[in-house]
């Protein structure tokens, strides 16, 4: 497992990260663990994580992610150490007004119940999950620059953020000699590819880690479902409104044909496709990271194969022959 840079910073994380979405979810603690102890054995040092988790998100439920792990870190001496932690807050986590959101009484209260949660005195890299347009990305910007300068965050990141808005953070950061964003969470797989055209190169040029999240389409890429049957119960297409989600953005049969076409690929190469999903995602210009989760111990085994596997011309010019045939859809969607 290569260690990369995020973006121009000095610090250091794993180019897999470990998405924890599913914990307290569609697994329980005892897994969970068992998910956590083989990535850490495999060389992953970069845990991703949000207040909000698991999905489907419900305040009812908000945080219970972050205590699992927090209850894992502490078993071990050491292991919160060894590990970049990121978390995110934005998404509605209680029932007050004031419980969701990028104003600067919501960010610091949620970093404050985040860090109790996870067991820790200092998160490495703290993101906003997604803009907020009823706050000022100024006050937002502030709250995150006085968490960094008390010691509390390391570094500041957003997720879910389009080019325009990320540009905009960081000329205000950059004019008023605030911490910047310097990490972005985006979408994409090799079925979304919508931030290749201003996202990708303004963190290329700016120096902006990207770590991506959804590298095998929500589990589409991993060849397992059919488009002749609903999807299987308890996957991510079935989860209350993420369920929604999800089948709005792939369960298309664009995407199924698409699939279809990389997995015979796949196939002819003795390729498991979910590792090449995620292969893929990791041999793209400015990607820091790729973001994979589990709800078994065994589901790694693909993802965390991936950085061994090495693209050639005509497997770039497979995976990228798919995308042309997926009809363009709203941005966003």
């Amino acid at each position: 497992m290569q260690q990369r840079r995020m973006g121009r910073t000095g610090l250091k994380v794993s180019e897999i990260c470990l998405g924890t979405m599913t914990f307290a979810g569609q697994c329980d603690e005892a897994t969970s663990f068992r998910i956590m102890d083989v990535a850490a054995e495999r060389g992953v040092t970069f845990f991703d994580t949000a207040d909000v988790y698991p999905i489907p998100p419900d305040p009812a439920t908000a945080g219970r992610t972050e205590e699992v792990i927090g209850r894992w870190l502490s078993t071990a001496p050491g292991r919160r150490e060894a590990l970049v932690l990121a978390t995110k807050c934005r998404m509605k986590v209680g029932p007050g007004v004031n419980d969701q959101g990028l104003s600067r009484r919501h960010i610091l209260a949620a970093c404050e119940a985040s860090l109790r949660r996870l067991r820790t005195d200092h998160i490495d890299l703290y993101q906003a999950h997604a803009p907020d347009p009823e706050t000022p990305i100024d006050e937002s910007l502030r709250a995150f620059d006085d968490l960094v300068r008390a010691g509390k965050v390391r570094y500041a990141g957003c997720s879910n953020y389009p080019a325009w808005q990320l540009a905009r953070a960081l000329g205000i950061s950059e004019r008023a000699g605030w911490a910047r964003y310097d990490c972005v969470q985006p979408r994409y797989n090799v079925l979304y590819r919508e931030i290749e055209p201003e996202l990708l190169p303004l963190c290329r040029a700016e120096g902006i880690g990207v770590i991506a999240y959804n590298p095998l389409a929500g589990g589409l890429l991993t060849g397992k479902h059919s488009p002749q049957a609903p999807p299987t119960a308890g996957t991510r297409f079935t989860l209350g409104a993420s369920g929604e989600l999800y089948r709005e953005r792939y369960w298309h049969a664009a995407q199924f044909e698409a699939v279809a076409t990389l997995k015979e690929f796949c196939r002819r190469r003795g390729w498991d496709l979910a590792t090449a999903s995620v292969a893929w995602v990791l041999q793209q210009p400015g990607i820091t990271a790729a973001i994979v989760g589990a709800s078994r111990p065994d589901q790694l085994d693909a993802t965390l194969a991936a950085p061994e596997l090495t693209f050639d011309d005509e497997a770039r010019a497979a995976f990228d022959a798919v995308w042309w045939t997926i009809p363009r859809r709203p941005l966003g969607r």
